[in-house]
């Protein structure tokens, strides 16, 4: 067997054409394509057609009309149950037994129900019941103004530069949780909508895509108490973690970090001065107290300050990133059916030898 790695640290999975995290160069490429070249050129959903089909000049399809169960105003959780439920509302078929065409179809048309479900759940959460007529979300050009306009009736353009740009540097990024999850739920030939479901549960905890909704909060703590340096020493010393700092893949400058903070700049976002001076000063303390790890600033760290110029709610953040991630999780359950493999790794037994059962209690 081979040599025990906890989490599959460093574990070559699959192999994929998908994207491209430089590890030590601080870029990201999306099939072979540098997203700073996409970015403010392309919106989210040519994008999309980049991840899934290969082709920029392809788009993730407009939402069919569609009318759900119930939506509580918990976006995650709403999301979760719903895209699970399309499955059987559209009667879609097991990837093992549909055709590459069928399912990419059927990705396009759960991605965009997905961005639908998402706006649809924040306008509950707002306290309004009543739905954006299409008339009114066809107004909008791109999918992030369709987005706003589909949760307050209305959008403003920086708003969705700030949404189109997280989409674009969120929505794919290797074999990470979700994506895995995704891929694993597709190798047994379950449906498109059981596969992408259970990549959104994968996203239900913090330590995955919800780290944005920590960021915010404590941006405003640093704030009022108005000394960067010192709040970050007291918080070290605690044993605390500082959010939006480190990562499992980069070596170098998360290049995603780049490009949100000069977006961020850019649209003059609220926290933006008190969020580039706590990451120096974090940046430093960190750097002092391990000296032999990197910790850059990461993607989360600067998505945050960039969400809240669309005034993001954070409790929000977690299904915002699975409306970006669409276009990533749609492209690797493609790849899985593709591969024809159903993923069956091995597990180390640790437990109690063989004992009888009037021993144990």
């Amino acid at each position: 067997m081979n040599e025990f790695k906890p989490g599959l640290e460093g574990i070559v999975a699959v192999e994929t054409e998908i994207a491209e995290p430089d590890r030590d160069g601080g870029s990201l490429r999306y099939r072979g394509i540098d997203i700073e070249e996409l970015v403010g050129h392309y919106p989210y959903e040519n994008v999309w057609g980049l991840l899934v089909d290969d082709d920029l000049h392809s788009t993730m399809p407009d939402p069919e009309p569609y009318e759900p169960a119930r939506l509580t105003g918990n976006a995650p959780s709403d999301l979760q149950a719903e895209t699970a439920r399309l499955a059987g509302e559209w009667k879609l078929g097991k990837l093992n037994e549909i055709s590459d065409e069928q399912a990419r179809e059927d990705l396009g048309r759960i991605s965009a129900q997905m961005m639908t479900l998402v706006a649809r759940s924040a306008r509950i959460a707002d306290g309004r019941s009543d739905v954006v007529p299409d008339d009114v979300v066809a107004e909008g050009e791109t999918a992030a103004e369709k987005f706003l306009l589909r949760w307050r009736g209305e959008f403003d353009p920086r708003h969705a530069k700030a949404i189109d740009t997280y989409w674009i540097c969120t929505a794919e990024h290797g074999l990470n949780a979700s994506t895995f999850t995704a891929r694993v739920t597709a190798s047994t030939g379950a449906d498109c909508g059981a596969a992408l479901s259970s990549a959104v549960g994968a996203l239900s905890g913090p330590l995955h895509g919800g780290a944005p909704a920590y960021v915010k909060p404590m941006l405003e703590e640093v704030a009022a108490s108005g000394d960067a340096e010192r709040w970050v020493h007291e918080t070290l010393d605690a044993g605390k973690r500082i959010m939006g700092f480190g990562h499992r893949i980069y070596r170098a400058e998360d290049p995603r970090s780049r490009l949100l903070k000069g977006v961020a700049k850019e649209l003059g976002a609220p926290n933006v001065e008190v969020a580039e001076e706590l990451e120096q000063v974090a940046l430093k303390a960190l750097q002092e107290r391990s000296p032999d790890r990197v910790l850059a600033t990461n993607v989360e760290y600067y998505s945050a300050v960039v969400l809240d110029v669309a005034e993001i709610p954070p409790p929000l953040a977690p299904a915002m990133f699975a409306c970006s991630r669409v276009a990533g999780w749609s492209a690797h359950i493609l790849e899985q059916k593709r591969t024809g493999r159903l993923f069956r790794p091995n597990a180390r037994y640790v437990g109690p030898g063989a004992r009888s059962a009037s021993t144990v209690g």
